[in-house]
């Protein structure tokens, strides 16, 4: 299992902490946000990472440089970043899709309990991570379903079918990964799909019937969008540190750095 992280947006709802830097370098309960989610990957044994970066691409090179993985982290950059939508990005990472993979967003944070519960869900060629509230707004990323399998997904389904959001978490295996790289590499020859999610490609999946899903509701996770999102995820890692701590605490051990 290996994992891509799609980080090749500005950012702009973010400014001005992404002037210079894309979002998944914000700081966020004191480490950037992409480190959080690599030491997450790593607790639950996924340490083989490929991040699409684009817009402040140096930046993000230099702060995974020093990471003890080696060459397990790497990045792959996206000329396309500032006039593609991450359809595009998802598509220039299709070579590392060629066996089973997670997908994340750049702007995701999620505790690894958020992961394993992925990971440990029935073998479907696609599951999505998804969770249920009681309001959805239009900036959310809805989704119908059918029990537990995905009928489309998409900012604009209209409320009343609406049935919980993906956190932009995604799992692929069996012929899942084969299945995603033919269909995007069919989205990238339509003149529209500059403009598109990738999550378009899954929808037309779902269509197949080769997409279901993993509820998450409960658990912790954030999306960072917007500078208030930067202060709540700082209130919940600090929940996560504190946690950490007490339990190496009662353990009589040394908690170190908390991850």
């Amino acid at each position: 299992m290996k994992a891509i992280i799609l980080s090749a947006g500005q950012g702009k709802r973010l400014l001005p902490l992404t002037a210079r830097s894309p979002k998944c370098t914000v700081a966020v309960g004191g480490r950037p946000l992409i480190e959080w989610q690599l030491d997450h990957l790593d607790r639950c044994g996924i340490d083989e990472v490929t991040v699409v970066t684009g817009f402040g691409a140096e930046h993000v090179d230099a702060l995974l440089a020093p990471r003890p993985h080696g060459g397990r982290v790497r990045t792959l950059y996206n000329p396309d970043f500032a006039v593609a939508d991450n359809l595009v990005s998802c598509w220039m990472a299709r070579g590392e899709m060629t066996s089973e993979f997670v997908l994340l967003n750049g702007d995701t944070l999620f505790e690894p309990l958020v992961l394993q519960h992925l990971l440990e869900a029935p073998a479907h060629p696609v599951t999505l991570a998804i969770n249920r509230k009681a309001h959805y707004d239009d900036d959310d990323m809805k989704v119908q379903l059918d029990g537990e399998r995905l009928l489309r997904v998409g900012k604009g389904l209209p409320f009343h079918q609406v049935d919980g959001e993906s956190i932009g978490l995604m799992r692929f295996v069996g012929d899942g990964p084969a299945r995603f790289r033919d269909a995007l590499e069919q989205a990238v020859q339509r003149r529209e799909s500059r403009r598109q999610y990738y999550l378009s490609v899954i929808g037309e999946l779902a269509k197949a019937g080769h997409v279901w899903t993993r509820e998450i509701s409960g658990l912790d996770w954030s999306e960072i969008d917007y500078p208030l999102d930067v202060g709540r995820a700082s209130k919940m890692v600090a929940g996560w540190v504190e946690s950490a701590e007490a339990q190496a605490s009662s353990a009589g051990v040394s908690p170190g750095r908390a991850r």
